[in-house]
């Protein structure tokens, strides 16, 4: 009995030796952390900028005459081509001023032509000849004004583009001089205006000069980006007092038509960033309203450390001030650790943790 007891007590004790060795081992383990270098590189951002989509032409259609509206030859949204017929305004009065501009020139025609015959006859003098043909020539342009006033009531598109709404426009209703009846888009191409703070264009003067090579991206109201980038051709010359913002046109093709005048969204203007430090944005933590990483010394010690962070980018933050190149940041375990504390660690090559990140985001 003795001897069972003795040889469970060694059991217990060998196991409980191994238990603290692999505790040691796993601790061991666990304190070994990841580290890396700050890296200085050329990089660029994408600035977001609300902005309102408009088609490259947009006009309205009204009424030139007064009449009944007779004929309506389009629906709200179709495509027309340019010098297509749209509406037809039955006009009252004109169509009488140009059946008697016409009457009128057939009689004065007709008394041409005798005076002619006279004149040729040596009857009548030439003078008598020019005075008719003076008359003639009157009625004539008397005509020409009808016939154009009667023409106004035949609106026709003047370009391609894509019908808008119906004003109370129905068949068979009374239309003033000047009634709106619908709008015609040219959405081949959209015109995009955003607005830039001052500061910010102050901050991007080399970016934003005479030339204005930007090329943006639009990102629509579903938070997909718009397939092809667009060109910022030009902005306003004066800054808005009221609001401190310049304004900016940039061009996008719309050869789909996806887009339609009056939608909203953002613009992504893209920023060069010339010889900015890089780091993980896994690599700080928050304390307040500031930003910190943890800095490993020569002694392998952590010191948090306050930076301020110039811009941010998927996975990393370009750093305006706290760190240089040569500083060893902590990237993992953050959590774990704290300030003063010694760790063990292992250096990784920035551009390999990078890799990594842009794998687990592509996941």
């Amino acid at each position: 009995m003795k001897n069972k007891i003795l040889i469970l007590s060694l059991s217990l004790i060998i196991v409980a030796l191994y238990g603290c060795d692999s505790h040691e081992h796993d601790e061991h383990q666990k304190s070994t952390f990841l580290a890396t270098n700050p890296v200085v590189k050329d990089t660029f951002i994408y600035k977001d900028y609300v902005c309102q989509i408009n088609a490259f032409q947009h006009i309205e259609l009204k009424a030139l005459e007064k009449g009944y509206l007779e004929s309506i030859y389009v629906d709200e949204g179709k495509f027309v081509k340019k010098g297509q017929l749209l509406f037809k305004i039955l006009p009252v009065i004109y169509q009488a001023d140009y059946q008697k501009a016409l009457a009128e020139v057939n009689f004065v025609d007709i008394e041409y032509k005798n005076t002619k015959a006279l004149a040729d006859s040596n009857i009548v003098s030439q003078n008598e000849l020019a005075l008719a043909k003076a008359k003639l020539n009157k009625a004539k342009a008397e005509l020409s004004m009808a016939e154009a006033n009667l023409a106004f009531t035949n609106i026709y598109a003047p370009f391609d583009g894509i019908v808008g709404r119906f004003y109370d426009v129905r068949k068979g209703a009374l239309v003033n001089e000047g009634d709106l009846l619908t709008t015609l888009s040219d959405n081949n191409k959209m015109w995009v205006y955003f607005n830039v703070p001052e500061a910010e264009y102050l901050d991007q003067k080399n970016n934003i000069g005479e030339k204005l090579t930007m090329k943006p991206l639009l990102k629509m109201a579903n938070n997909q980006i718009l397939d092809g980038v667009g060109v910022v051709e030009t902005m306003e010359s004066d800054f808005n007092n009221e609001t401190g913002n310049i304004a900016f046109r940039a061009t996008f093709q719309n050869p789909s038509r996806l887009l339609r005048h009056g939608e909203t969204g953002n613009i992504l203007l893209p920023i060069d960033l010339k010889n900015v430090l890089i780091i993980p944005q896994k690599a700080t933590f928050e304390i307040l309203d500031k930003t910190y990483v943890y800095v490993i010394n020569k002694e392998g010690v952590l010191e948090n450390r306050e930076i301020n962070i110039a811009a941010e980018m998927p996975h990393l933050f370009a750093v305006k001030s706290g760190l240089n190149k040569n500083d060893v940041i902590l990237v993992e375990g953050l959590r774990r650790v704290k300030n003063q504390q010694k760790i063990n660690y292992n250096l990784i090559p920035f551009q390999k943790l990078l890799t990594e990140l842009e794998d687990i985001h592509a996941e």
